[in-house]
Parts: structure tokens; C-alpha cells; sequence
């Protein structure tokens, strides 16, 4: 037996060992962000090296290096903030670990962005400025540079706040602020900036309302019914087949550029096949996945779950093919105009600099994205497998009539758009089956403000945070990229 001093001992011992484990512990939280920061330095001072070496001693050497390094920030910034559009809602279904979101979506936006990454990019962002309005090579190097800058510093306060932002709007807002800084507002196209102030307002509404009725249809076929699991068996495999329907025709058209070009006619018989193929495969597998599952709505998620996870990398890849160039397009117009000595409207992306815009998602959403997956994921409204499922292929299928309808979206608009639409649906819904339930009328359901508040399944502040930084996203890029604009000519000249 041990004697009481030797108690006293161990009990001492353990306290110290506690002691220790918990300022360990501390210590690793306090420093994970620097292992963060401390990653970004050496990845953006290895494309600054990268972009030195590979143009070697070409005229304006040094503007190209310091593009790489504001095109390698702006890529951390992409995938610090837009990515997480993509895994948030399977991350906050509990369909995917964070760990096993982060690993998919870096692999994802990598490959898409270097095997269907747009071989040639409009570098002034779909017509925004006129390049024949700058007065020299030189001022477009500038403009160029100051939109990046001023587009991954937006970007990058957006996430510190936690607002899901369109990385494509501050691109937008950046190289349009650079237009005025060096050519007045009659450089801009404002019809094109009138239509890409629309998508504010289309992107969302058209994911949500997509979202909220794929919702509804789940919940009138799947969950009220008597026999869910039966029901399950019958639709869900149909609800793969138009998954898949969905992403064959967004990969077409929007992913695989690079690749192979493919007309809007083409890209629907495509998708078609695609569904029809799915919905046959899939049904053996969801029967199989059915047995032995109780009748009752925990059961079906587990159905959701792989189509779910699998609709998430699809997205990541088709994310990684489009907008790597936000970031890289133009650190790829900077590099052809010092080449050149000319402003050219559209280029080539040389395969380094779209190597710097895959890694630099990467990185960034390993080191930075956390904080917004749990924002769209799980802080907006409470998701599951079922719910998350509709938020992914809105994306997908408002991509595409936003493309047959010829209008410009935001994929993070659609995305979180989705989000928001599965919880007003919610809120709605639960409001009426409580009227229809219990017989009572809406003066009878008037609750105090703050049960009523305590009730909504949507959260507010959030809502309205994320509003307000999509409605300043391109002014603010644009008085950023006006600032850095002078700023890069005054050191410049």
C-alpha cells in the first residue's frame, strides 16, 4: 500500500501534469493562426522566386514578381472564403468532417483548376474597362496589379468579419476602380456593371427559391409520407439522376472549357444521358443502403449522405476550373503585357501561373477556411443531409439557367442564397403545419418578440451581415483598387 506522503506525491504530480497539458494545449490554439500566416509568407515568397526564375530577365521583371505576390494573397483569400460555399452545407450536414471537406475540396479545386482551368481569360473581367483607354502598357501593369490587391484586401476583411463575399465581384470592383483611378468613369462600361449589380440580387433569389423548392419536393414525396423508406427507394434514386443531370451540364459548360468547347444544346443532351445513367445505377445502391432502416426521418439522411458528398466535390471542381482565374488572370495580363509591351484584352495563362492560383486556393482553405465553412455550414440556419443536398444542386442547376438566360451570377450568391432559402422555406413551412395542425389562426400564433425571435431558424445578424457586405463588395474593391492604383504609380514612376 502507498503511504499517505506518496499520495500526496502522485495527487501533485497529476495536478502538474494537468497544469502542463492545459498550457500545451492554450499554447497550440494561440499559435495556430501564426502557422497559418507563417505557411502564406513561404508560399507567397515561393511564387514571387517562381515568377523571378521562370521570366528570367525579361522587361519588367520586378512588376511581374510583385503581380505574383499579390496573385498568390488573392488566391489564399479564394479559398479562405469562396470555397467554403462549397463544403460549408456538407461540413454542417455532418455528411463530412472537417478535415475530409478541407482534403476533398484541395484536391478538387486543384484539379479542376489544372485540368479545366480557362486556357484564355478576359483580364479586364468581361468587359469592364476599354484597354484601348489607358494611355500606356505601363498604366495597365498598374491597374492590373492595384485590382488584384485590392480584390484579395476585400476579400480578406470579409472573411475576418465572417461574410461570405463573390471573389468574382471584387475582381469586378477592383479592376473597375483601377479603370477610373487611370482613365476617368468614362472608361467603364456601365451597362455591364448595371448587369453585374442585378446578380446581386438575381444570384441569391435564384438559389434560394431552387433550394426551397427542391426542399418542398423532398418533404411532400420522401417525409410525409406513411412509408418513408419506400418512398426513399423511389425518389431519391431520381433525385441522383438529376444531380447528376444538373452537374453534366454545368461541368459542359462551365468546367471543362479548357478541354473540349461545348455548345448549350450539346451540354444538355449530355447532362440528359448523365441522369438517365444515374438514376438506373443508383437505384441497386439504394436499395442495398435502404435495408433494415426504421421508418423515420434519421434513416433517411443516411441516404443523402454520399450523393451529398459527392455533389460537393463536383462543385469544388467546377469552382477551381472558373474562378482560378480570379486570381490569376491578371497576374497572367500582367506577365503578357511586360512580354509584349502591349495591353492585350485577353491572354494565355501560363501553366506556372495557374499552378500558383490551384495551390494558393488550397492553402488557403486549409489554413483560412474553417472559420467560413462553419459560418454557411452551420451558424446560418441548422442543415441536414436532405437539406444541404438542395443547397448543392441549386448551385448547379441556377448556373445553368443563369446561363441559358444569359445572365451573370455569383456562384457564392447562389450558394449561400440556397442556404438562406432552405431556412425561410423552413420557418414558412413550420408556421403553417403548426396553423393547419392546430386550427388556430395567425392573430392566435402572435408570440412575444422574443420568443418569436428565439423561434426563427434563420439568424438574423448574420443575414443581414452578409447582405450588407455583398451590396459594398464592388464599391469598396473599387475605392481600394483607386487607392492602390495611385499608390503603385506614384512608386512606380
Amino acid at each position: 500500500m502507498s503511504s499517505p506522503d506518496q499520495v500526496d506525491q502522485w495527487q501533485t504530480l497529476d495536478r502538474d501534469l494537468n497544469r502542463f497539458s492545459r498550457l500545451e494545449l492554450a499554447t497550440m490554439y494561440a499559435a495556430r493562426p501564426l502557422v497559418g500566416v507563417g505557411f502564406s509568407l513561404v508560399f507567397v515568397t515561393l511564387s514571387a522566386l517562381a515568377a523571378a526564375v521562370l521570366t528570367g530577365a525579361e522587361t519588367g521583371n520586378l512588376a511581374v514578381i510583385v503581380a505574383a505576390v499579390f496573385g498568390a494573397y488573392m488566391a489564399l483569400n479564394i479559398g479562405a472564403n469562396d470555397v467554403a460555399n462549397n463544403m460549408g452545407p456538407a461540413v454542417g450536414a455532418r455528411a463530412l468532417s472537417l478535415a475530409g471537406a478541407i482534403a476533398i475540396a484541395a484536391i478538387c479545386e486543384s484539379a479542376g483548376a489544372l485540368l479545366a482551368g480557362g486556357d484564355v481569360v478576359s483580364t479586364i473581367s468581361k468587359g469592364i474597362i476599354a484597354p484601348e483607354r489607358l494611355a500606356s502598357g505601363q498604366i495597365f501593369i498598374w491597374a492590373m496589379m492595384a485590382a488584384l490587391l485590392s480584390a484579395a484586401i476585400w476579400v480578406n476583411i470579409a472573411t475576418w468579419v465572417g461574410a461570405p463575399v463573390s471573389t468574382t465581384h471584387s475582381v469586378v470592383g477592383g479592376v473597375m476602380g483601377a479603370g477610373i483611378a487611370a482613365a476617368g468613369f468614362s472608361a467603364v462600361n456601365w451597362p455591364t456593371m448595371g448587369a453585374i449589380a442585378a446578380s446581386w440580387v438575381i444570384s441569391p433569389l435564384l438559389g434560394g427559391v431552387i433550394a426551397a423548392a427542391m426542399l418542398a419536393f423532398i418533404k411532400w414525396k420522401v417525409i410525409y409520407v406513411e412509408d418513408k423508406i419506400a418512398a426513399a427507394r423511389t425518389w431519391v434514386p431520381v433525385l441522383i439522376g438529376v444531380m447528376a443531370a444538373a452537374f453534366g451540364v454545368y461541368l459542359s459548360i462551365k468546367g471543362l472549357k479548357r478541354v473540349v468547347s461545348i455548345d448549350f444544346g450539346t451540354a444538355l443532351l449530355i447532362g440528359l444521358a448523365a441522369g438517365v445513367v444515374f438514376t438506373f445505377l443508383s437505384r441497386p445502391f439504394i436499395r442495398r443502403q435502404a435495408e433494415g432502416l426504421e421508418n423515420r426521418n434519421r434513416s433517411l439522411k443516411v441516404l443523402f449522405r454520399l450523393p451529398l458528398v459527392i455533389s460537393a466535390a463536383l462543385l469544388s471542381f467546377a469552382h477551381g476550373a472558373n474562378d482560378v482565374a480570379n486570381a490569376v488572370g491578371p497576374l497572367a495580363a500582367v506577365v503578357e503585357a511586360t512580354r509584349t509591351s502591349a495591353v492585350a484584352a485577353q491572354v494565355s495563362i501560363p501553366l506556372w501561373v495557374m499552378v500558383i492560383g490551384a495551390l494558393g486556393i488550397s492553402f488557403g482553405l486549409m489554413f483560412y477556411g474553417p472559420k467560413l465553412i462553419g459560418m454557411v455550414g452551420d451558424q446560418i440556419t441548422r442543415l441536414n443531409p436532405m437539406r444541404a443536398y438542395c443547397v448543392a444542386l441549386s448551385a448547379a442547376t441556377t448556373v445553368i439557367a443563369a446561363s441559358w438566360l444569359g445572365l451573370p451570377v455569383s456562384s457564392t450568391h447562389i450558394a449561400v442564397g440556397g442556404v438562406f432559402g432552405v431556412g425561410f422555406f423552413r420557418e414558412w413551412h413550420t408556421a403553417r403545419r403548426m396553423r393547419r395542425n392546430e386550427g388556430l389562426s395567425p392573430d392566435a400564433l402572435r408570440l412575444p418578440r422574443e420568443e418569436r425571435k428565439r423561434r426563427k431558424l434563420v439568424r438574423r445578424s448574420h443575414f443581414l451581415t452578409i447582405v450588407a457586405a455583398w451590396v459594398i463588395t464592388v464599391p469598396a474593391a473599387a475605392v481600394l483598387s483607386g487607392i492602390c492604383f495611385f499608390v503603385l504609380s506614384a512608386v512606380g514612376s
